[in-house]
């Protein structure tokens, strides 16, 4: 009930009059190049007359139905949330693509656990975030395992909460993404179970409005740019991307070093590819039934054009 009365009110918040020359971001804490762009102030500078207002989600599927409520007009998630909201009938528009993860998201359990892989994560309690990138993880890995996600007992919880249960001892074990995996193995020696290595690739998005590329695909194009600009910043400025992160984050500056020390920043276009990739997680997750129908990714694609 907390949660939906947090969502409620940051829907409230964010969906006030919205006026044209005014863009809403959506991002998450801990968010990458959003929470740099948000920090330096560049969207700002580059959109001189765009009043630009930032608002914060605790997890990608809350981003989303911000996105459908119209409350917000851009943001970034993983692979999974659009998926599920095109599953439940948003009109979600993908306008860029971010590397995938490899070791950023990964499968933990504490130290002492007698969990080494993950066929034997059959009958245990696991906790991930719903809809979420993690989501996708733990169904890929169990698929690979020769399992799936009825083979386990899954218990959704948001990262704040998840970290709580997993310091508890109340799950087994824990899937989660950076920095909140940096943070775990710095504060429980966490154990890695499995991460995306060896398994397909899941990109992550940078996500519109319809309303958005409908009204100012232009603006859609100057906010890649400039995240584009940023990753290529953060790529080789690290030390200073650590400086940057830590006090916006709110974690210890070594867990961000780690974080950003397994990533590679950036944003492309959503080439057809990147897009058929997309839709083959969409595919395995209408196979798995976590999604109702399946849906079709090639036609929410939005065209950028790098300069």
């Amino acid at each position: 009930m907390q949660r939906l009365l947090t969502l409620f009110f940051t829907l409230m918040l964010a969906g006030t009059a919205h006026a044209a020359d005014t863009l809403r971001i959506g991002f998450q804490k801990g968010g990458g190049l959003l929470t740099l762009l948000k920090q330096q102030g560049a969207v700002e500078k580059a959109l001189p007359g765009t009043t630009v207002r930032w608002i914060e989600f605790p997890t990608g599927p809350q981003l989303l139905e911000a996105l459908n409520a119209g409350s917000i007009d851009f943001g970034a998630t993983g692979a999974p949330p659009p998926i599920f909201a095109q599953a439940a009938g948003i009109d979600v528009v993908y306008v860029g693509a971010e590397p995938p993860p490899v070791q950023g998201e990964a499968i933990v359990v504490k130290p002492g656990s007698p969990i080494r892989t993950v066929a034997q994560l059959k009958g245990k309690k696991v906790a991930f975030a719903k809809g979420s990138g993690s989501h996708l993880l733990l169904v890929a890995a169990l698929n690979r395992a020769g399992l799936s996600l009825r083979d386990v007992q899954p218990v959704f919880l948001g990262p704040a909460e998840a970290r709580a249960a997993f310091d508890g001892g109340s799950v087994d074990a824990w899937v989660v993404w950076d920095p909140y995996l940096a943070a775990a193995q710095k504060a429980y020696h966490a154990r890695v179970v499995a991460d995306y290595t060896g398994l397909p690739q899941a990109n992550g998005f940078y996500l519109a409005s319809r309303a958005l590329t409908q009204r100012s695909p232009r603006t859609i194009g100057v906010l890649l740019e400039q995240i584009a600009a940023a990753g290529q910043w953060a790529n080789t400025h690290q030390q200073e991307m650590v400086a940057l992160m830590a006090p916006q984050v709110g974690v210890p500056a070594d867990v961000i070093a780690t974080w950003l020390g397994r990533a590679h920043a950036g944003v492309t276009p959503v080439t057809p590819a990147i897009a058929a990739n997309q839709q083959r997680v969409a595919d395995l997750f209408y196979r798995e039934k976590l999604i109702p129908r399946p849906v079709t990714v090639a036609g929410q694609v939005w065209s950028w054009q790098r300069k």
